[in-house]
């Protein structure tokens, strides 16, 4: 089948953008011809990719591989060079900025750059089926790119809901447009679901929304002996990138630090995402002293990046000179979990907290293919986000990994938790997860404790249990099977949102 794939920005980092590239490599296995429409400014480093068509020279060029027959052919529309964004990031060769940012003229300008290039790759490949990732505004450019010749369907991923059309009414109408034609809505969870019916409030869509969250690479994320040594080497082999002293650089060197850390017997906890409020790292900064003192052996290691990550170095800095500090987010907005911790921590947490001194490191950012070399090593990964995730896919690939996700139990994180606890030992249920609320951070501290502390039958079944449930449901080749069957509206065998 010739499938139509409409994703904004690249083939590499995290979240959608590795949705998109393993999602690619699914469809390919499956026989299928893509054609991919992004941002991704080297598609060949994708083994997958076939041939690269962009509109630089001013008209549609495309360029192949070698001489095999071209499965997948990933195009990069000519947008002028503004990239908007659901979150603010920084985009090499961009000037990206979150939507809410752009004037009317530079938004129209993007849109109607991305409909006459979906209108011309319609043209040459006449696709049978089409997937538009994000709510906003890749529904919207096909809806007038495709007319009613190739159906689609919506991936929705969540930032797209939470962070522009929910807050700001003047997306809303271009979600509308964009919707209404749509086959159907693929969503994470439940959660992300029913903000999509309550932002979008047409009766019509709760019919047409489908469960669609990403998958895991079973075979790259997988328990396995791993030698961090490995991948300190070949990070360190890495040319050293220009340090703009920006919280966005990645900067290889730091990881190759981070790693240089890790003692032998170390106990590896790890946090994997963005430094922004809404993910919650201020409050495992504040548990991790709790940890420590039953497990002394314990390790942190922060692994992300953006604008946040100052207020947390310098939340880390102030609790290992035993201070107590006074926590906000990078743009001035409370924390009521952390401060509510906080406020009644004494002497006795401050004195504690000492010993974090040197066993907590930010290892800045790291590629996906990266965490293959990191994952396997750790025994715990921390996933704290306070602001609503449509789906928990580092979880996922940690838990596929053999490491236990303690995450915070709402949206499709608490999801991806309730599907782990079913399968899990009694004795391990509760270190899933924890509310949010005033206990927060002691939850989360009993959580990570309760698991590094539990006898080695109960770590080594609860281990296998999380692994074979993440390899049973949850797999990419799956997810490729999902896209085809919404994009075409077969949606009588695909799973609601519960």
């Amino acid at each position: 089948m010739r499938v139509l794939i409409f994703h904004g920005y690249l083939l590499h980092g995290t979240g959608s953008n590795v949705y998109n590239a393993e999602l690619g490599a699914a469809l390919v296995r499956g026989g299928h011809e893509l054609h991919l429409l992004c941002q991704e400014r080297d598609p060949f480093s994708l083994d997958w990719v076939d041939a690269v068509g962009d509109w630089d020279a001013g008209a549609l060029q495309v360029r192949e591989r070698g001489a095999g027959p071209v499965r997948a052919t990933v195009y990069r529309p000519n947008i002028g060079g503004v990239l908007p964004l659901y979150v603010a990031d920084r985009y090499e060769g961009f000037d990206a900025r979150p939507f809410p940012q752009l004037s009317d003229e530079e938004l129209d300008f993007y849109i109607e750059s991305n409909v006459a290039a979906v209108r011309e790759v319609v043209e040459r490949a006449r696709p049978e089926v089409a997937l538009a990732n994000h709510l906003v505004m890749a529904p919207l450019i096909f809806a007038r790119a495709l007319g009613e010749d190739v159906p689609y369907a919506v991936k929705v991923h969540g930032s797209d809901l939470e962070y522009v059309v929910k807050p700001y009414p003047r997306f809303r109408p271009h979600a509308v447009e964009g919707a209404a034609p749509a086959k159907a809505f693929l969503v994470g969870s439940y959660h992300t679901g029913q903000t999509l019916w309550d932002e979008l409030d047409d009766p019509t869509v709760p019919p047409r929304t489908k469960l669609g969250p990403p998958g895991v690479d079973v075979e790259r994320f997988a328990p396995r002996a791993v030698d961090l040594q490995d991948l300190r080497n070949r990070l360190a082999a890495m040319a050293p990138a220009a340090v703009t002293g920006s919280s966005f650089d990645r900067d290889t060197q730091e990881a190759v630090a981070a790693l240089d850390a890790v003692e032998p017997g170390d106990r590896l906890i790890v946090f994997v995402g963005k430094l922004i409020a809404s993910k919650g790292v201020e409050l495992l900064l504040a548990a991790f002293p709790l940890v420590l003192a039953r497990e002394p052996r314990a390790r942190l290691l922060v692994v992300g990046f953006g604008a946040f990550r100052p207020g947390l170095e310098a939340m880390a800095a102030s609790l290992a000179a035993g201070v107590v500090p006074e926590v906000q987010g990078e743009d001035g907005r409370e924390l009521p979990q952390v401060s509510a911790f906080l406020a009644s921590a004494d002497e006795t947490y401050a004195e504690a907290a000492k010993a974090t001194a040197g066993r907590v490191q930010f290892a800045g950012r790291l590629d996906h293919d990266e965490l293959t070399g990191l994952l396997p090593a750790c025994e715990a990964m921390a996933v704290t986000s306070t602001f609503p995730e449509a789906f928990g896919m580092v979880a996922a690939e940690a838990a596929a990994c053999g490491a236990l996700p303690v995450v915070a139990n709402h949206s499709g994180l608490g999801e991806v938790a309730r599907t782990l606890r079913a399968a899990v030992p009694v004795e391990a249920r509760d270190w899933l997860s924890f509310e949010l609320g005033d206990s927060s951070v002691t939850e989360l501290a009993d959580a990570l404790s309760g698991w590094l502390g539990a006898p080695e039958d109960v770590r080594a079944r609860t281990r296998e249990a999380i692994v074979e449930t993440t390899r049973a449901r949850y797999s990419w080749d799956g997810v490729a099977r999902t896209v085809i069957a919404a994009g075409q509206g077969a949606l009588a065998d695909l799973p609601d949102p519960v």
